[in-house]
């Protein structure tokens, strides 16, 4: 083995080994390229705005229980129970884990913990009502499908003392529902490429295929996009191979199916790229009259489901259109949009805008002027009717396949995204037609903070409860920019802020109330902001980097009890327990695993304080905070 090759397998079973979430959890090794320590989602919603609590006394500070920061404190304004219940905003079905963190550790705290749907009917997830020793407080683990509610009642305490509850934290985990994937079309453009897992070792691990890499490393659905006849971005001409059109594209859905991943059809309804900024028309359908436009939305769209569903690659999905904030198919009415022509309508005006198409008139939003008023709800009549006939055809020839409206919320600009939902739901089923799919695309650069991810998807999640709402593109580089963040980000540029920035768009859709959001598809990670690279030395032979993991490493197969709280005096030795408790998500067991703690450090004791050791056990590393306190407090 040379010096070079023994750096590499080093560095690859570096970056691999990853450490996760509540607890310790490896992954196997293998040696892509980079490092990455990828752990599972733990994100805790009581401390998300849409998050509320509430107090049976101290009613003015319940929501310093639930903000993240252990230094402030609910407390209440009276002795004896106390409550505090804290509204998620909506209903969760993968709320694991709950940590309550009292503000006094000398004394042995009593309480229980319940969860309710609805706020009447509870179930008790824990029971300390019988307490005996001192302590901060506990980690409990519960499963319970549907937790909206979640309350602790605290026992009567002495004269003397008030509550005080310093954190109340309910973790929310990976729903296993939750679809993540990518589109990954190229796979049409790179069928020269092979791709291993690692292409160097004896055992290379998947491949050749991009696929087989891909499913391997946790990816669950793919996403094709058609152009009606494709055409080159900057010329227009017709491509001499016409990848990811309608021929193709069947044989990359046979691709995918084989592998027994999810398959999602992204129609274009245009001959190249189809995005906010650019809606143009199919090159044949250019001079058609509205109704035949319309028409040949609807046999197209059928008849291309029909070919899908005769070789057996049925869709689980069907997007009609691609990021249509702006409408799509443009047409005469690209003259009052302003709009630049596709390429293969460039110099032919006469044209492009010889017939109404789907755009849509923003430029005449809320104008109190009639005919500007009218321009309006006109072009939404069009848009929607073409739209209808889309997702009619869509019913009529898949019905298994869900329908999915995809669009975006610019930066600043969610009130527009709203108005293009009210406009477009009322106006499709008035139709007679509705999707089943609200989906957006985020990049920061473009969309703004992961924050503001958060705001757009639960205000659309509480306007249209009805609705699974999903991330259909997201990406973020690996390199470029001397490793500083995207604009609107704080990940770097790097292979761990690749993993980093997906998995936090993978927790925002997870988050989501009412269990709405259902997936995450990252855009084109074999050619834009790559999650791939080029193996050094080997012709046309690729290789992912650790980054790719986060598919895999996100989903907790365990949870942990993976903090153990305890009080014991000066010079004192605290009582740690033998076992811990480890919810087994597959299962949903809960059962003791033994710990070995590590040997407190000497004088750790000595005076009043607070310690913190390790614990080892077979899923993973807990801690155990202990608090050191004067003889002389009460017991």
């Amino acid at each position: 083995m040379s010096k070079k090759r023994r750096l590499r397998v080093f560095a690859g079973l570096t970056g691999l080994a990853t450490v996760v979430a509540a607890g310790t959890q490896v992954v196997p090794a293998h040696a892509t390229f980079g490092t990455a320590d990828i752990k599972p989602i733990e994100s805790n919603i009581a401390t998300k705005f849409w998050a509320s609590a509430t107090a049976s006394s101290g009613s003015s500070t319940a929501k310093l229980a639930v903000d993240g920061d252990p230094k402030t404190s609910w407390v209440a304004d009276k002795a004896g129970p106390q409550r505090l219940t804290v509204d998620l905003g909506g209903a969760y079905d993968n709320l694991r884990k709950v940590r309550v963190l009292f503000t006094e550790a000398s004394t042995a705290n009593r309480y229980v913990v319940d969860a309710s749907s609805d706020g009447r009917r509870w179930s008790r997830i824990a029971d300390r009502s019988n307490e005996s020793s001192r302590s901060r407080g506990a980690v409990h683990l519960f499963t319970r499908p549907g937790t909206r509610y979640v309350r602790l009642t605290i026992a009567g305490s002495p004269a003397s003392t008030k509550v005080a509850v310093s954190e109340f934290e309910v973790l929310n985990y990976l729903r296993d529902d939750v679809v993540l994937g990518a589109d990954m079309s190229w796979v049409d453009d790179y069928q020269d490429r092979q791709y291993w897992v690692d292409p160097l070792a004896p055992d290379r691990g998947a491949g050749p295929h991009l696929l087989d890499v891909a499913k391997d490393r946790g990816m669950q659905f793919t996403r094709l996009r058609i152009f009606n006849e494709p055409r080159n971005e900057s010329t227009g001409e017709l491509t001499p191979v016409p990848r990811q059109g309608p021929e193709r594209s069947l044989q990359s859905a046979k691709w995918v199916k084989q592998r027994n991943m999810g398959l999602g059809i992204d129609f274009h309804y245009a001959d190249s790229w189809a995005d906010p900024s650019k809606q143009p028309k199919p090159r044949r359908w250019a001079e058609l009259e509205f109704n035949d436009l319309t028409k040949s939305v609807y046999d197209y769209t059928a008849g291309y489901l029909r070919r899908l569903a005769a070789q057996g690659t049925v869709p689980e999905k069907v997007a009609v259109g691609n990021e249509i904030i702006n409408g799509f198919m443009y047409g005469s009415e690209a003259a009052l949009i302003g709009t630049t022509a596709p390429q293969y309508f460039v110099d032919q005006a006469s044209v492009y805008q010889s017939k109404p198409g789907g755009g849509l008139l923003w430029k005449y939003w809320g104008s109190a002027d009639p005919v500007e008023q009218r321009l309006y709800n006109e072009s939404w009549d069009r848009f929607t009717t073409l739209a209808a006939s889309g997702i009619k055809a869509v019913r009529d020839t898949s019905p298994r396949s869900k329908v999915e409206i995809h669009v975006i919320v610019g930066t600043g600009r969610l009130a527009k995204t709203m108005e293009f939902w009210n406009q477009f739901l009322t106006r499709v089923k008035a139709k007679g037609q509705n999707p089943d799919i609200l989906a957006i695309s985020y990049y920061p650069e473009w969309h703004g903070s992961p924050e503001a991810l958060d705001v757009n998807l639960n205000t659309m999640a509480k306007t249209y409860p009805g609705y699974d709402l999903e991330v259909a593109e997201t990406s973020y580089p690996a390199s470029g920019g001397d490793g500083s963040p995207m604009p609107n980000s704080t990940f770097p540029r790097t292979v761990q802020g690749q993993a980093d920035a997906i998995q936090r768009v993978f927790q925002a859709t997870n988050d989501v109330i009412g269990n709405q959001g259902s997936g995450v598809l990252t855009w084109e990670p074999a050619g834009w902001q790559t999650m791939f690279r080029a193996v050094p030395g080997l012709a046309n032979t690729w290789e992912p980097h650790a980054s790719i993991n986060v598919y895999n490493a996100s989903r907790a197969k365990y949870v942990l009890e993976d903090t153990v709280y305890a009080t014991t005096v000066v010079a004192g030795k605290p009582a740690l327990p033998r076992s811990i408790q480890v919810l087994t998500t597959a299962s949903k067991r809960i059962a003791p695993v033994p710990v070995r703690w590590q040997a407190l450090p000497p004088g750790a004791t000595d005076a009043p304080g607070q310690v913190t050791v390790t614990g080892t056990t077979s899923r993973g590393e807990v801690k155990a905070v202990i608090d050191v306190v004067a003889r002389t407090s009460a017991p």
